[in-house]
């Protein structure tokens, strides 16, 4: 297995097409130069031992250089023993409405963006627990299959927006019924599920599918994101620069409004508990308090124990190469001048 000790440093890579531009601007700067010389024949002939090639050949070399050093301060490690790792703790699933009406505002900067940020609290919280991830408008899919991956879930976490599902809606039923598929039934861990959403739908299968993971023993608890009076829901153009909001047939301004009585009917159901985010707490600290009062049993999981440092090769190839293009030179050899002179 391959990991990045430093991972955050390859985001410099994304610097390598601006140095390609520069050595290419810098390129056409330097002609343009030597055309102020005079005529091109004659500064050919003053510059006979210039070679492109090796130019070229040195250009090609930078880019490798600082390519490799990036990767090398990066630090790629690969797993070499991998063994079962005892934990002890519960199987999360943490269900997440993308539907628009998240985009609105009135919890600050916007229910969905805070309820990324309450997940990604939670999830450093979680120690020895398993996280999945499900994601779910007028369908649901799972986003990160259950893991002890907090990175991963994290990573996951951050790519989460409304448009990452084609149909819209609230269909909180199909999460909790796909929560439920995405558990290991076969394990002895105690269970739960996190329905984030703000209810605006009025779902009656959701209370009968909180019913039946009840049924199994898997905890459905809910948190509600929204104010009671509610909020519009702004329209952003492909720039992510607000337009406008959202409007019915009638041309008034649509606003979103949380559905509490439906979210407080399926965490009954579910044996959980029901919390209202607010603009000075996301909630899910209280959930999380619940969750650790459940019995926490011990999972068994497979993972790589031990990784050795990849660095000194990357850095090695960028020494290396940094040596040749110190002694490779822009202009040619005598050998080749030799032989242009017997062209010429």
């Amino acid at each position: 297995m391959l990991r990045y000790e430093h991972i955050e440093y390859l985001n410099f890579l994304f610097g390598i097409p601006v140095l390609i531009i520069a050595l290419l601007f810098y390129n056409k700067w330097k002609k343009n130069a030597l055309s102020l010389f005079g005529d091109n024949r004659l500064v050919k002939e003053l510059m006979h031992s210039y070679s492109k090639k090796r130019v070229r050949i040195k250009n090609i070399l930078t880019i490798l250089i600082f390519i490799l050093l990036i990767i090398g301060i990066a630090n790629p490690q690969v797993g070499t023993k991998m063994e079962e790792v005892k934990r002890e703790g519960v199987d999360l699933m943490i269900a997440i409405d993308l539907s628009n009406s998240m985009m609105a505002e009135d919890i600050k900067p916007n229910r969905l963006e805070r309820a990324k940020l309450a997940i990604s609290r939670l999830i450093d919280k979680l120690e020895g627990d398993r996280i999945g991830l499900i994601v779910f408008a007028g369908e649901a899919y799972v986003q990160l299959p259950i893991t002890t991956d907090y990175s991963a879930a994290k990573l996951f976490l951050s790519t989460v927006n409304t448009n990452i599902v084609p149909t819209q809606g609230t269909e909180i039923a199909k999460a909790i019924d796909l929560s439920i598929q995405s558990f290991d039934m076969e394990n002895a861990q105690n269970k739960a599920i996190i329905i984030i959403t703000d209810g605006e739908s009025h779902d009656e299968k959701a209370i009968e599918s909180a019913e039946q993971a009840n049924e199994l023993g898997i905890f459905v608890h809910t948190l509600g994101m929204g104010l009671s009076k509610g909020g519009p829901i702004p329209i952003y153009n492909k720039y992510g620069n607000k337009t406008g909001y959202r409007k019915d047939r009638d041309g008034n301004t649509v606003v979103s409004k949380l559905n509490e009585n439906l979210l407080q009917q399926i965490a009954s159901a579910g044996k959980g508990t029901y919390v209202r985010a607010n603009n000075s707490k996301a909630g899910l600290s209280t959930l999380f308090a619940e969750i650790n009062k459940m019995e926490k049993k011990e999972i068994g999981t497979m993972v790589f124990t031990e990784y050795k440092d990849r660095f000194q090769l990357f850095l090695g190839a960028a020494l290396l190469l940094l040596l040749l293009d110190l002694i490779l030179l822009r202009r040619k050899n005598k050998w080749s001048n030799r032989i242009n002179f017997y062209k010429d």
